[in-house]
């Protein structure tokens, strides 16, 4: 960096002053070394494309120096209109949440200091600032888009469990998949369903389990002239909303609470169907949702403290996703036991 920072050449026993760790030493061998080193950094530069210039600065010595001249290298201001620079905040907003943080987050500083309103106060990496009557919301945060975003840059078939809207039962898809879209605030899967031999989409949110990608690299290609948007415009279900009828804790599930309204007894629930017992430690509550899975994950995380009493998918929905921890808790204390016998021998 000290060779961008000025204009004169520095020799290499200045630079050698100059950088810390990279001093000549005093013996031979160091010298050697260091000269060594010297000649591998300046090789890696210019393989990397950043120009060095050699020359000398002094009409008394022929020592040769070196730099970098800062036009011929560093990139010119970029300059972005207010809508450019919240389309690639917003991007970086997305990628946010996925395995590109660390670059979102370079990306963000760099359009803050070019201008974007770019707030990081929650220490995550930063997030897009309302700009005048535009809030722009991504949410990335379903488990299935990375897995998916990747068979789809890879070009790989995928298996997944999925459940459509208002089913309690989990059927398995296999999926040549062609592009992952967000429509009206949901991300979906467009491809070809090879169960149905036909082309299907999927929304991330209604996967009820791990995305396995099989098959080799290369073996899914967007076929030509398909239109992915159009596609999962056409095929996107319209938003349902329904009324779900939970029993919280009280005193906790303040966040479930917030939205919500007293219920009326079981007096929406069908005598046909079997009332949950709820304990008079809870609050019979209803609330109104549209994404089954979402909302199941949202419950989950509120443990003990809610119970879904209606409607049944959502129940289902709930119930699988707490056995599936269960089991994955099973499993790591399984594997702990076994680590524990293999280093304790037989006789622990």
């Amino acid at each position: 960096m000290c060779l961008m920072a000025t204009s004169r050449f520095l020799t290499v026993s200045q630079l050698g002053e100059l950088v810390e760790g990279y001093e000549p030493g005093g013996s031979a061998d160091e010298q050697d070394a260091f000269r060594r080193m010297f000649e591998r950094d300046k090789a890696y530069l210019r393989e990397i494309g950043i120009p060095l210039e050699t020359g000398t600065d002094s009409a008394f010595s022929d020592e040769v120096g070196y730099r970098i001249r800062r036009g011929d290298y560093a990139l010119p201001d970029i300059a972005l209109a207010p809508d450019e620079a919240a389309a690639l905040a917003l991007a970086g907003s997305l990628w946010s949440s996925t395995a590109l943080a660390g670059p979102a987050a370079s990306a963000l500083r760099k359009l803050a200091a070019g201008g974007a309103a770019v707030d990081d106060g929650d220490g995550d990496g930063g997030a897009l600032v309302a700009l005048d009557g535009f809030e722009p919301r991504v949410d990335a945060a379903d488990p299935a888009f990375e897995p998916c975003l990747a068979a789809v840059q890879a070009g790989r078939v995928i298996h997944f469990p999925y459940r459509k809207v208002g089913a309690t039962e989990v059927s398995e898809r296999r999926v040549e998949p062609w592009g992952v879209l967000s429509w009206r605030g949901r991300w979906y899967l467009a491809g070809h369903d090879l169960v149905r031999a036909a082309p299907r989409v999927f929304r991330l949110s209604r996967f009820a389990g791990p995305v396995r990608l099989v098959g080799p690299a290369g073996a899914v290609r967007l076929p030509p002239g398909v239109d992915l948007h159009s596609m999962v415009a056409a095929q996107a279900p319209p938003e349902r909303t329904r009324t779900a009828t939970i029993a919280v804790r009280r005193g906790a599930g303040h966040a479930l609470r917030r939205g919500a309204r007293p219920a009326a007894g079981f007096g929406c629930i069908p005598p046909a169907r079997p009332r949950p017992a709820v304990p008079a430690s809870m609050d019979l509550l209803e609330r109104d949702f549209s994404d089954t899975e979402r909302f199941a994950r949202w419950i989950v995380g509120a443990g003990p403290d809610v119970l879904v009493v209606d409607p049944p998918d959502l129940r289902a929905a709930v119930i699988d996703r707490l056995r599936a921890a269960a089991g994955a808790l099973r499993d790591e204390a399984d594997e702990a036991d076994e680590v524990g016998a293999a280093v304790g021998g037989p006789d622990r």
